[in-house]
């Protein structure tokens, strides 16, 4: 699940664009009970409540749209880690917007750029942008403060105090 550069990393989709991915097969009409079903799935208690609950959404819909429960099982690897975290944090990471934010941001400016003369220019440029990007966060993270403290539970070696 990780990198070789960042071996502890976890690799986690967003849930949200998984949904969306899903309900792009359905029509309007059954939207409202297919994103019901799905919702079974990721707010299950754990990985393996999860995987009941996917199987349950197969074998509801397989016969209509087998593309949802397919697109989630070949992605279910990278699923899974959302249910190791307690409910604080998972609502923290459900979605992965401000993460992709951040990086649109980031592409953004140095895709101008063909190459940087100096690391200390990268850097430069980087920060720029990120305090850019920062002056358009307006409202807090939802659940930050009960997020944080979980994560440095959990990531105690990795979360500075």
């Amino acid at each position: 699940m990780g990198s070789r550069d960042f071996p502890r990393t976890q690799v986690q989709l967003c849930l949200v664009h998984l949904i969306r991915h899903s309900l792009k097969y359905v029509s309007w009409k059954e939207r409202k009970a297919v994103a019901r079903d799905l919702r079974a799935i990721y707010t299950a208690p754990n990985a393996e409540a999860a995987e009941q609950a996917l199987e349950v959404f197969a074998s509801t819909w397989d016969s209509r749209f087998p593309s949802i429960s397919k697109s989630w099982r070949s992605r279910w690897e990278n699923v899974i880690p959302f249910f190791s975290y307690p409910a604080p944090i998972r609502k923290v990471i459900y979605t992965t917007n401000a993460i992709e934010s951040v990086h649109a941001s980031i592409r953004k400016v140095t895709a101008k750029r063909g190459a940087f003369p100096t690391a200390d220019s990268v850097r430069k440029v980087l920060y720029l942008a990120i305090q850019k990007a920062s002056e358009r966060w307006r409202r807090p993270i939802k659940d930050w403060t009960a997020a944080l403290n979980h994560l440095t539970i959990v990531f105690a070696k990795r979360v500075p105090n």
